[in-house]
């Protein structure tokens, strides 16, 4: 019988406690780990949902304007709705860089710690 479970480890180590959380939780890295998390995620969102709520209001009240032809059958409101998906995309690359550069350091640092590896 075959499950996807791993096989068990052969050194046996003790789990974490909820005290040995609580502590890293209110240690001085885990904050700077949420405070680089937060100084980054929150402004780009706030940004996003702003630029996406300009093209929401653009698409409802100024439809003169989104249907200005730039060029051939492309419009304002087509472009715009393209740089929609081209800032997602790059907002996600540029997270991706963010945490694999700030955040996953941290992180891992914190996790074996807890896991009893350093």
């Amino acid at each position: 019988m075959a499950t996807d479970a791993p096989p068990p480890s052969k050194t046996e180590r003790d789990l974490p406690t909820t005290e040995d959380y609580i502590e890293v939780q209110q240690s001085a890295e885990f904050g700077e780990l949420r405070r680089a998390h937060r100084s980054f995620a929150f402004p780009l969102t706030v940004g996003f949902i702003a630029w996406y709520l300009l093209y929401v209001l653009l698409s409802n009240y100024a439809g003169g304007f989104m249907g200005t032809k730039l060029v051939g059958h492309i419009n304002v409101a087509f472009a715009l709705g393209i740089a929609q998906f081209v800032t997602t995309f790059l907002i996600a690359w540029w997270y991706a860089r963010h945490a694999a550069a700030n955040l996953d350091p941290k992180g891992e640092a914190i996790k074996s710690r807890m896991e009893g590896d350093a």
